[in-house]
This record gives C-alpha cells, structure tokens and sequence, in this order.
C-alpha cells in the first residue's frame, strides 16, 4: 500500500508539496514520471533511467500483456525484476488502449474486445482481468480498468461512458486480492457535471488515489486547465491526483497550480525520437538548418555532460540517423523535465509559485498554445 501527505499549501498558488510513500521508495510530489511501456523508457538503460527519473516509473499493462505475456513476467516474479528496476513502478489498465485502438476494439458491459494491433488475434480485457494483469506485473501503484473517451465525444456518450467506468471501478476493486495501491479514474470529458459525479462515485467506491483521465487527447490546453482547476476543490484532499498523460512543460507548471501531485506522459521520449528537445531554455528543434554550424551546448543551464554536447553535433547526429541522437535527447528531455519539477517544488516550499510561473514563461519560449 502507500500512504500519501499534504506538506504544505503555496500560499501564493494553492499548490500541493507532498510526499508520496510506496514500498519501493518515498517520494516527494508534485512528481513527473516516466514511461516505460514495454519496460523500458525508450533508448535508455535502467542506470540512466535511474539518473533521470526521481526513481518511480511507469509501464504499460496492455503491451505487457500481449508481449511478452503474463506467463514470462511471472517467470521472472513481475516487471520490476525482469528489468532490473529496484525503484517504483506504476501501471496504467488498459483503458487507454481503448481509446488509442479504437477502430480494433468493441466496448460490451463484460468488458472490452479487441483485435490485436498486430496479428489481429481476438483479445478479452475486463475489470478483473485488467487487475490480474497488473498483479503480474508487480507495480506499486495501480489503475482501474476505464474507457478513456474522445475529448469531443458527445454528452450523452460521455454520460454513458463514465457510467460504465464507475462499474468497472467497483469490479476491479472488488475482484483486486493483491495489497496494491489501486487508484479510481476520474473521467466526464470537458462536462464538469460528468466529472463531479465521477469524483462523488469514486469516492464512495473509495480508492488510495484519484486519477484524471479523458485529457490532453485533443482538446486545447485551457480546456485542460479549466477542468484541472474545477476538480481541485473537489479531489479528495489528503489523496494523490495522477494527471495522466500529461508532459508538456507548461502543461506541468499550469496543472501543479491547479493541485495535480502526479504526471507521466509519452511526450518527452517521443518528442526527443522526433528531434525536439526541452532545455532550460525553451523548446529547441535540432533538426533545423540553423543549429548546422551552432557551437552551443544543448543546455547550459543543467549540469550534465549530457546537456554539454553541442546543437551542431546534436543536428549531425540526428540527421545522420545516429541511435546516439535518440538516446542523448531522450536523456536531454527528461533530465529537464526533472529538473522542472525539482524547481517547482521549490518555488511551492518558498510560497512563490505564481512567481516561478511568470519567470519560467519569461525565460522560455515555453507557451500555451
């Protein structure tokens, strides 16, 4: 199980610092963590992942699941072992993939029936089976089974859809015989009547921590923010909030305002495959022609030798299709966004957030779009 506190309030911004405890680790929050999908974080050793991170990570249950399986996870005695990874692992349910490989599955009371996204096998994820799959993989934190809605998907699909969640809520927490922590999933869409009556259900139901799905899936950013802001009162206070899917670096600064203590997200490692890159800075995008003949480390502002390598050697990696580019940006992205979070952190310690917020946006070329 994990025990979470609220440390201090920013007097300024009404942000959280907490402190998160899990078997694994101990955590102080607001947190960003990164994504190891098929338990790894993309191009990266477990050594470094360990120097880039704050030592909790994620993987992901549906790919686990079809590859490479529950039985050679189990061999190994679950995901954390299999990788070599002694830090703290959270998992994701599958509700995701709902909403990612929607035109391979089919959504039934009993659950969800998909095609596999490769070989087109039939495949059979419900509540139950979603929590006996995250109890292989051995995570510290785990998901209810959701459907993670369209951001434009109708009311009344919205309606019908958190609804369901909120079933499938109470059958996987039922179903569950591990110790896990299990966190309910807080969906509606951009319908603040929908999401307070997913947080009142949940809450009845009663989880070790909240999510907050169904954003940053194509909705505008101030869309995102104004449901972050109305479900912060709302959020049961001495609980975690996991924003998920979630890594911009203004998406970070905005959400902590609005009382999120936890953020992971695709984001940073796919960016940095696709030659964008986070520094201190502002957003840089090494594949343009101006970075040729640039002498300039990626990042003067982080000490790391990794930030020390310059934008022109960065460009002739990248350009030459070098796996040193992926794996030098990737590191680059997320040693930032660490470092964003450790700055934050602060900035809610001194009770001057807001004021970080208006730097941080001075600095950078970091914007809302």
């Amino acid at each position: 199980m994990i025990k979470f506190e609220v440390l201090h309030v920013c007097k300024q911004s009404g942000a959280r610092l907490g402190k998160l405890t899990t078997p694994s680790g101990v955590f102080e929050t607001p947190i960003f963590m990164p994504v190891g999908t098929q338990a790894t974080v993309k191009t990266l050793s477990v050594e470094e992942i360990k120097e880039v991170s704050e030592g909790l990570i994620l993987a992901n249950t549906y790919h686990l699941w079809v590859q490479p399986g529950t039985d050679v996870i189990d061999l190994h005695g679950g995901v954390k072992p299999m990788m070599n990874w002694d830090g703290a692992l959270l998992t994701d349910s599958g509700g995701f993939q709902v909403f990612s490989l929607a035109k391979l599955r089919d959504i039934k009371e009993e659950g969800v029936y998909f095609k596999h996204h490769k070989s087109g096998a039939p495949l059979f994820l419900s509540p139950e089976i979603a929590m006996d799959i995250q109890t292989s993989l051995g995570a510290d934190i785990i998901m209810s089974f959701d459907e993670c809605p369209p951001a434009k998907a109708s009311y009344e699909y919205q309606k019908n859809s958190l609804d369901r969640t909120i079933r499938w809520a109470k059958r996987g927490k039922d179903h569950l015989k591990s110790d896990q922590a299990l966190f309910g999933i807080v969906q509606g869409g951009l319908y603040e009547d929908l999401r307070k009556h997913s947080v009142e259900e949940l809450v009845k139901i009663g989880f070790d921590g909240y999510s907050i799905g169904g954003l940053s899936v194509g909705e505008p950013k101030r869309e995102m923010y104004r449901i972050t802001e109305f479900l912060n009162p709302i959020l049961p206070f001495d609980k975690p909030r996991y924003l998920m899917g979630v890594g911009a670096p203004e998406d970070l600064v905005e959400n902590v305002i609005n009382g999120v203590d936890m953020f992971d997200c695709v984001l940073p490692t796919r960016n940095a495959r696709h030659g964008t890159v986070f520094t201190t800075e502002g957003k840089v995008n090494i594949k343009n022609l101006q970075y040729e003949m640039d002498l300039n480390p990626i990042d003067p502002g982080l000490p790391s030798p990794i930030s020390k390598y310059t934008k022109s050697y960065l460009r002739h990696l990248y350009k030459a299709n070098e796996i040193l580019a992926m794996r030098i940006l990737t590191y680059q992205n997320l040693l930032y966004l660490k470092h964003l979070m450790s700055e934050i952190r602060q900035a809610i310690k001194e009770d001057r957030l807001l004021d970080f917020k208006n730097e941080f946006y001075q600095k950078t070329n970091y914007k809302i779009d």
